[in-house]
């Protein structure tokens, strides 16, 4: 199993560019599946979780060939509606191929899914909005079997805005009879590409990045070729990179309006920023000072708020700000895995709760930790740039569930950090 090992206390310095989307680019890949037409996805990243849901497309008939960061695949022979266990253990967004294959085959089973232990994330809001869609859902020895000959369009309300409920419920209704509503949905980016990738294949859906989505049923879609929106958690992570270290980089090939929460608490810790608006996707220069400000109060929310992907990373920069914040975590109960971790560094850490108080210390120390999940993965290495000597990040496996080659883009603007 690999690790990163990361030389502490250099100033990075450049430009670092941005890859897709990883929270995009799942749902879009089941969304395949909707589609008997070739489909060319551009500037996909190469992540484990994206292998996984290659393969879960590969099991069930789809063909793939690969061009650099271009995916083609032909979903014109799917004939299984069995999704495979060994790869949805695996991955969490794996639950949206449901909702896919449902509208596709009218039938599917699939087991429950799994990915990064970060509390519960219970799939009841999924299957309620299938159901009334017309899914017939019966579960039988840890499996979901679900038949759904007559769905029809519905008016359905969230009890609250899951970005994977929101996602299967818009996959199984393009193909429903109808007219489906989906109220207090998701507004997260990702729901608004899923929504323009659906459209782009012929499907009618409307409202996304708002608190209501309409969706009208179609018989059929046809092929497309699409680019998935850039990674707002990796460009905040460069950004908290650059943050930590007291650096100054160009984060490109960003959407600015989708990292405005992040770039607002990094202003509020005394960074300063300088916007690249260009034809196509923007960039976004960051300017840090030499030590952070302390941030009084941050407090996750779903999108426009603070989002909690990024929690674990702002925690990290603010271990060595100027006095005392806090950080409230209303996601997720069991999102502070990487606490233990940050304090074997020297950092200055009290959880209750959900809450975390962060005293601020000069310096961190460089020492042998491990991720226990992705984000807080992400967190420790950047806290292993700032630390004083070597800093040893075992685990690494759940880093890359998220990075297309983190190691490598910070490389690339000057840190110190190797796979080994």
């Amino acid at each position: 199993m690999g690790k990163f090992r990361i030389r502490g206390g250099r100033k990075l310095e450049g430009n670092v560019k941005v890859i897709g989307a990883k929270n995009a680019i799942l749902p879009i890949l089941a969304a395949v599946i909707l589609t008997r037409k070739q489909v060319v996805l551009y500037d996909f990243p190469h992540l484990a979780d994206v292998e996984n849901m290659l393969l879960i497309l590969k099991s069930i008939g789809c063909r793939i060939k690969r061009e650099n960061s271009t995916l083609i695949i032909d979903p014109s022979d799917i004939k299984s509606w069995m999704i495979p266990d060994r790869h949805v253990k695996e991955i969490r967004s794996s639950i949206v191929m449901l909702g896919a294959v449902l509208a596709r085959m009218k039938k599917a089973v699939i087991t429950y899914p799994g990915g990064c232990e970060i509390g519960q994330r219970p799939i009841n809001l999924h299957l309620q909005g299938l159901r009334q869609l017309g899914v017939v859902i019966t579960e039988s020895h840890g499996y979901l079997h679900c038949e759904a000959a007559n769905m029809a369009g519905a008016d359905i309300h969230l009890d609250y805005p899951s970005v994977g409920a929101t996602e299967n419920i818009m996959l199984a209704a393009t193909c429903a009879k109808g007219r489906t509503t989906i109220r207090n949905a998701a507004k997260e980016p990702e729901i608004t590409d899923l929504q323009n990738f659906i459209n782009s294949m012929g499907g009618k859906v409307s409202g996304a990045g708002s608190n209501t989505i309409v969706i009208e049923g179609v018989e059929s879609f046809h092929e497309t070729e699409y680019t998935v929106i850039p990674d707002r958690i990796v460009a905040g992570t460069y950004l908290i990179a650059a943050a930590i270290t007291g650096s100054e980089i160009v984060v490109e090939n960003v959407i600015l309006d989708h990292i405005q929460a992040v770039v607002n608490k990094l202003r509020e810790a005394g960074c300063t920023f300088t916007p690249y608006r260009g034809k196509g996707l923007d960039a976004i220069g960051i300017k840090a000072p030499e030590r952070l400000r302390a941030i009084e109060h941050t407090k996750t929310h779903p999108y426009p708020g603070f989002p909690t992907d990024m929690q674990a990373l702002l925690m990290s920069a603010l271990t060595v700000a100027e006095g005392t914040s806090i950080i409230t975590e209303n996601i997720f109960e069991n999102r502070f895995k990487h606490v233990p971790e940050l304090i074997r560094m020297g950092a200055c850490i009290r959880t209750e709760g959900k809450v975390a108080v962060i005293q601020g210390v000069p310096v961190l120390r460089g020492a042998e930790v491990s991720a226990g999940d992705l984000r807080g993965g992400a967190a420790l290495v950047m806290a292993g740039l700032r630390a004083e000597g070597e800093t040893i990040i075992d685990n690494i496996r759940h880093i890359e569930r998220g990075y297309d080659k983190l190691d490598m883009y910070l490389r690339s603007i000057g840190a110190d950090i190797e796979r080994i």
